[in-house]
């Protein structure tokens, strides 16, 4: 009970921070704030993938190694307006409203990757499969996804559709009346011209509603997109023709053969930490995890003994609780290896991109930076993550 009260009273206020962090931030925007590039020797690309168009499909933003070039853009942090309204609706503000400021406030920010890039070939990549924290959606943590491509990884992050995002879609085939009203003939058909796009937003607690039971059934089902997104890059990987809903520029092509199978793991943040070991216990694919600042709330009690690969959890130094620590312990091995480090002077959101875009004394404020530099933070990060991959997967 303490536990979820601790939970709740977190979720309440920390979506508040977010909604005045928001509006405070307008005096702070200056070119200096941005999501920092990658540090590793490759450049990176990153494209969309959805596989079928269904809500029960596949969706993830993929980055990779990629080539140089000077032609390809970087894209917008923020995809389309559709994610400002899911924001909104997380931290239970106006939409409309919300929607201009975030877009004056966050529009302009890019990706720190190119968008379509042509694949960089050179020798067998490990995989990553990311899962997002409750609220977030598959751009927010480009700079961890980013720096993990750029060391040669291949990275799916996937967008999850279990109404835990703020915002995400699918689509629906075009009703018979739908398609008789089209004003102007199609001279030539494509996959997406009988389809119809659906936005799926984040679903609120009901007054009184229970939260363990959404929650748990919400990880499980995010564990299983993950592993659908690696049954995708399975697939890719083999030389399977894939259909793209999204009809991206790039040749999906150039990534067979591309993977190392046998170097898999699954990262994720918050309720994405929680998914990783949801995840692990699903698939033995997955050799290790990953868990930044894990929220484990959503998960059975007699899931931790089915866990039997390596994992690494990585704590921000002000959002964890004794509860909260107590259950990652509980994954405590005498032959496996369970590793647990919290960070000096970070806060929950120095994982995702947020804490980039923020001015210093307004982002200590509304706790979106911590003590230390927000650069510093996710490198050290990326730094431990990218150690504990190598070690267990060569």
């Amino acid at each position: 009970f303490v536990q979820l009260l601790v939970k709740r009273i977190y979720e309440q206020t920390d979506q508040r921070r977010y909604a005045l962090g928001f509006f405070a931030m307008g005096n702070t925007c200056s070119n200096h704030l941005g999501i920092p590039p990658a540090k590793g020797p490759n450049a990176v690309g990153c494209t969309d993938f959805m596989m079928d168009h269904t809500a029960q499909g596949s969706f993830f933003r993929l980055y990779y190694p990629c080539q140089e070039t000077e032609k390809a853009d970087k894209p917008d942090w923020v995809p389309s307006r559709e994610y400002f309204y899911g924001l909104a609706d997380f931290m239970k503000i106006n939409r409309a409203l919300s929607e201009k400021i975030f877009n004056y406030l966050f529009g302009s920010f890019k990706i720190p990757a190119y968008l379509d890039a042509p694949f960089k070939s050179n020798g067998k990549c490990p995989v990553v499969i990311f899962s997002h924290g409750l609220g977030a959606f598959r751009t927010l943590y480009s700079a961890v996804c980013a720096e993990l491509a750029s060391h040669g990884f291949i990275v799916a992050s996937v967008e999850h559709r279990d109404e835990s995002a703020s915002a995400t879609y699918y689509f629906r085939e075009k009703t018979e009346s739908e398609k008789a009203n089209e004003k102007v003939p199609k001279t030539s058909a494509s996959a997406q011209d009988n389809l119809v796009k659906e936005w799926m937003y984040y679903r609120t607690l009901q007054h009184r509603e229970s939260e363990f039971p959404l929650r748990n059934k919400q990880v499980k089902q995010r564990a299983d997109e993950c592993i659908l997104a690696l049954d995708k890059l399975t697939e890719i990987n083999s030389g399977t023709a894939v259909q793209n809903v999204l009809q991206t520029q790039f040749d999906w092509t150039t990534l067979e053969n591309s993977m190392d199978l046998c170097r898999i793991a699954v990262l994720g943040h918050s309720f994405g930490g929680a998914t990783v070991i949801e995840a692990l216990c699903k698939e033995v694919k997955f050799k290790c995890g990953v868990a930044l600042d894990a929220w484990m709330f959503p998960l059975d009690d007699e899931l931790f003994p089915r866990v039997k690969q390596p994992i690494f959890f990585i704590n921000s130094e002000k959002f964890q609780w004794a509860g909260n620590i107590s259950r990652m312990k509980e994954l405590d091995s005498a032959v496996i290896q369970r590793k647990m480090i919290t960070i000096r002077g970070t806060v929950h959101q120095s994982f995702p991109d947020f804490t980039f875009l923020t001015g210093h004394w307004i982002g200590k404020l509304m706790k979106l930076q911590g003590e230390i530099d927000p650069e510093l933070a996710i490198d050290l990060c990326n730094k431990a993550t990218l150690a504990f991959l190598q070690r267990h997967l060569g």
